[in-house]
C-alpha cells in the first residue's frame, strides 16, 4: 500500500493556462509540496488539508487528486480515496499511479473485477510496472478465494470459507462483504464471540449495516438469546426490507420462541403429550440452532422420563449433549434414566462427567449414590433370588424363601439329570445365602447399604444352607421329600 500511496511531486501536463493563473498556480503547488511534507512525517491529516486547499485552487490538476487520494488511502478511508483516484486518471488516462490507486481502492474494497480492469490500464501505460504486476496477481487471487468461498458456502463447509475470506480479507482489509461471510460462518460454527466482533467492527463505522445487523442477530439466536435476537431482525429488516436471510431467521425464531413456550407451559400444566408434541414441532424448525435444540431435546428428554419411556428419554439426552457437550442439565437428566433403568455404569459415567465440571456437594453426593449402586448391583440380588421386592416385611421374606427352599431343594431333583441337579444345588445354596441376609437385621441393614458382607463374619463362602433349612422346617427328621406319583413329590412332616 506504501508504494502505491507514495505521493507524486512531479505535476502532470496540463492544457496551456493564462499567464494571470501563474501566481494561483504557484500558491496551489507550494499547498502541494506542504502536503507532501507532512505525508512524510506520517501527519496523513495534515497531509489531506494542504493537498485540498491545492484542488482548491486547481481542481483540474491530476496529481493534486493523486496525493490526496494516497493520503486518504493511508488514513484507511479507500471509498473517499476511490473517488479522487478516479478523478485523476478522468483528468489524466495517461497517470500511471492513478490507475494504480484506482485499483488499489476498488481491491480493498472487495471489488477484484474492477481493480483488475485498473492494474491491467497501468500495465498498458508501462508494462514493466512491478507493482501493477504483483496486484493484479492479488485480485486475480481474491477472485479465486471468492469463488471458493461461494462454493463452500454452499456445501456448508463454513470453515474453509473463513480461511478464503481471511486470505481475501489480507488484500482487501475494507471489503464489509467479506467481513460480514467470514463473521456468518464464525457464528454457523458457533464461535460467536468472533463473530460479534467482526460485526460490531462494521457497525461502529456503519450502524445501518443491514447485513452486519443480522449476523449480530444471529449470533444471539444461535446462544438462545431468541428475544434479543428477534430485535436486531427487525432491525436490520427496517434498513432493507427485502433481506432474505434476516427474514428467514425472525421467522424462525420466533417460532421457536413461541413451540418452546408452548411446550414448557403443557408441561407445567402436567400436559405431558402435549409438551411432547410441542417440543417435537419445535426441533423440526431449524437444525441449526443447536443451543436451542440441545434444550429442546433435553426437555422432552424429561417429558419421556414422566411418561416412563426411559429409553427414549436416554435417547433424547444423549442427543441433547451431542449438540452441547457442556450442558450439564442433560447429563444429569440422562443419569437418573439410567439410574432408573438400572445402568449404573453409564449413570456413573455421567455423575462423573458433571462433577468434574461443578464440583458442588450435590453433584458429588449424586456420584457418590451411583458408585453405590454399582457396587451393590456387582454382587447377588438376593431380593431377586427370594422374588420379593426391596421393601419386604419380614413375613414375605420368610414366604419367599419357604417356596424357594421347597423349588430347589437337591431332594426334589434326585432323579434329574447331573447338569439340572448341580444347577438346582446352586440356586437352592443362593436362596439359603438370601434368607440368612434378608433375616438378620444387621445383616440386611450391611447388605442394604452396600457394605462388604465378608466383614465382621459374614462371610458366605463356607456357608452350608442345608442347615438354614433344617432350622427353618423344624430340625432333623422334621421333612422329607416322597414320591406321590410318576413325577411328582408330596412334603412330610415329622
Amino acid at each position: 500500500m506504501a508504494a502505491a500511496a507514495e505521493c507524486d511531486v512531479v505535476m502532470a501536463a496540463t492544457e496551456p493556462e493564462l499567464l494571470d493563473d501563474e501566481e494561483a498556480k504557484r500558491e496551489a503547488e507550494t499547498f502541494k509540496e506542504q502536503g507532501n511534507a507532512y505525508y512524510a512525517k506520517k501527519d496523513y491529516n495534515e497531509a489531506y488539508n494542504y493537498y485540498t486547499k491545492a484542488i482548491d485552487i486547481c481542481p483540474k490538476n491530476a496529481s493534486y487528486y493523486g496525493n490526496r487520494a494516497a493520503t486518504l488511502m493511508m488514513l484507511g478511508k479507500f471509498r473517499e480515496a476511490l473517488g479522487d483516484a478516479q478523478q485523476s486518471v478522468r483528468l489524466d488516462d495517461s497517470f500511471v499511479r492513478g490507475h494504480l490507486r484506482e485499483g488499489k481502492c476498488h481491491l480493498s474494497l472487495g471489488n477484484a473485477m474492477a481493480a483488475c480492469r485498473s492494474f491491467q490500464r497501468a500495465l498498458e501505460l508501462d508494462h514493466k510496472n512491478a507493482q501493477a504486476q504483483q496486484e493484479f496477481k492479488n485480485a486475480n487471487a481474491v477472485m479465486e478465494y471468492e469463488k471458493i468461498a461461494e462454493t463452500d458456502f454452499e456445501k456448508r463447509d463454513f470453515r474453509k470459507v473463513v480461511f478464503c475470506m481471511d486470505r481475501a480479507l489480507e488484500f482487501a482489509p475494507a471489503c464489509h462483504r467479506f467481513k460480514i461471510l467470514k463473521a456468518e460462518c464464525l457464528a454457523m460454527l458457533g464461535r460467536y464471540p468472533e463473530a460479534q466482533s467482526v460485526a460490531s467492527d462494521i457497525l461502529r463505522m456503519d450502524s445501518t449495516n443491514a447485513d452486519a445487523l443480522y449476523v449480530r442477530g444471529l449470533c444471539l439466536y444461535y446462544e438462545d438469546c431468541i428475544e434479543k435476537a428477534v430485535q436486531f431482525f427487525v432491525q436490520a429488516l427496517r434498513m432493507a426490507p427485502d433481506h432474505e436471510k434476516a427474514c428467514i431467521a425472525c421467522r424462525n425464531a420466533k417460532a421457536l420462541k413461541a413451540k418452546k413456550e408452548d411446550g414448557n407451559k403443557a408441561f407445567k400444566e402436567g400436559n405431558y403429550k402435549l409438551a411432547y408434541e410441542l417440543y417435537t414441532e419445535a426441533l423440526g424448525i431449524d437444525p441449526n440452532n443447536i443451543k436451542t435444540n440441545a434444550k429442546l431435546y433435553c426437555n422432552r428428554g424429561t417429558v419421556n422420563s414422566k411418561l416412563r419411556k426411559l429409553d427414549d428419554a436416554i435417547e433424547d439426552c444423549t442427543n441433547a449433549v451431542k449438540l452441547d457437550d457442556t450442558y450439564i442439565k442433560a447429563y444429569l437428566r440422562r443419569a437418573q434414566c439410567y439410574m432408573d433403568t438400572e445402568q449404573y455404569e453409564e449413570a456413573v459415567r455421567d455423575y462423573e462427567k458433571v462433577y468434574q465440571t461443578e464440583k458442588t456437594k450435590e453433584h458429588k453426593q449424586l456420584l457418590k449414590n451411583a458408585q453405590l449402586e454399582l457396587k451393590k448391583s456387582k454382587r447377588k440380588d438376593y431380593y431377586k433370588i427370594l422374588g420379593v421386592d426391596k421393601n419386604a416385611s419380614e413375613d414375605e421374606i420368610k414366604k419367599a424363601y419357604r417356596k424357594r427352599a421347597l423349588m430347589h431343594h437337591p431332594d426334589r431333583h434326585s432323579g434329574a439329570s447331573a447338569e439340572v441337579q448341580k444347577e438346582e444345588e446352586k440356586k437352592f445354596k443362593e436362596v439359603g445365602e438370601a434368607f440368612t441376609i434378608l433375616s438378620d437385621p444387621k445383616k440386611k441393614t450391611r447388605y442394604d447399604s452396600g457394605q462388604d458382607l465378608d466383614e465382621e463374619g459374614m462371610n458366605m463362602g463356607d456357608f452350608d444352607p442345608n442347615n438354614i433349612f433344617k432350622a427353618f422346617f423344624g430340625g432333623p427328621g422334621g421333612f422329607s421329600f416322597e414320591a406321590s406319583g410318576p413325577g411328582s413329590f408330596f412334603f412330610q412332616f415329622g
